[in-house]
């Protein structure tokens, strides 16, 4: 194979998986224009069109999908061999991609980033907040990090943190407005921040357990966001109360009195976070070492 049919072939590879020639451009340190000209110099030999393009998004048409099929596992295999080969010699590198949740991303991740660049320069974190349950495998990830009971199947699951409290807060000026409910039936007469789940569109029923009687309560309110810092700012400026993690920065602002927790005696706590990746996959030590970093374990520990 020719130097140029494989710099086609890893292009084409790149474009299909990220689903954007912008995306895949900056992956492989092109310009867009130049990945556009080796898609179309690939397409011509081939002699089919390999990717339809909208202006939104790119997917494989019919003849593209076989060949990514038959192509993409060999990439795999030659960067899993470079990456076994860089490992032997002591030194990571390469690219780690990482399909997070927006908490683990903000209280888990961030907080970690500069130490673990500090331990391996030459590695490159991938890491994409996606509150939707997003398949790792179809989405070609090398692991996840969700909520416990939330975890694929046929899964290697390392615990992060212990379980998750959820809780109801709003500000003392909503309540002062409208009362504190004392019951999860009284919600029906307060404005509530509504979540919508990204997987089909629905409205999060919110969650109560008091001595072993579980509470579904569905909300209604002015607000509906896919996102954590919306439904706490809606609840800070006094527009209704919110539902959500404690550990998600909302415990700092129980303790500087900028919320209140309604409901207490209601609470239920969920599984924690888990960090997740195929069983069926080799999990390669550049994984292994973030893990380390995640969980603060030597060489971390040290830094």
């Amino acid at each position: 194979m020719r130097g140029s049919d494989f710099a086609e072939l890893k292009a084409f590879v790149a474009v299909v998986e990220r689903q954007s020639f912008a995306r895949a451009a900056e992956h492989l340190g092109l310009s867009p224009s130049a990945l556009s000209q080796t898609i179309r110099q690939l397409e011509g030999r081939v002699g089919a069109r390999l990717l339809n393009r909208t202006t939104r998004s790119v997917a494989p048409s019919a003849s593209g999908e076989l060949l990514y099929n038959r192509i993409a596992p060999l990439f795999r295999e030659m960067a899993a061999a470079i990456a076994e080969a860089s490992e032997a010699t002591g030194q990571m590198s390469g690219t780690l991609r990482i399909n997070t949740l927006g908490i683990a991303a903000r209280t888990i991740i961030a907080p970690r980033l500069s130490r673990f660049h500090q331990a391996y320069p030459d590695v490159v974190l991938d890491i994409v907040v996606d509150d939707s349950l997003a398949d790792i495998v179809t989405g070609r990830f090398d692991a996840g990090i969700r909520v416990g009971g939330h975890l694929e199947k046929d899964m290697v699951a390392i615990r992060l943190t212990p379980d998750l409290n959820m809780i109801a807060v709003a500000s003392p000026d909503y309540l002062a407005r409208r009362g504190t409910p004392k019951s999860p039936a009284e919600l029906h007469d307060h404005a509530c921040i509504n979540w919508r789940l990204q997987m089909d569109g629905r409205y999060y029923r919110w969650e109560f357990n008091k001595k072993g009687q579980r509470l579904e309560v569905a909300v209604d309110g002015p607000i509906v966001t896919n996102h954590a810092d919306i439904g706490v700012a809606a609840a800070l400026n006094g527009l209704g109360i919110a539902y959500h993690f404690e550990r998600d920065g909302v415990g700092e602002l129980l303790a500087q009195g900028r919320l209140v927790q309604v409901l207490a005696d209601w609470s239920i706590s969920r599984p924690g976070l888990f960090l997740y990746y195929p069983s069926r996959q080799h999990r390669p030590a550049l994984l292994g070492a973030f893990i380390d970093c995640l969980l603060d374990r030597k060489p971390f520990d040290l830094l």
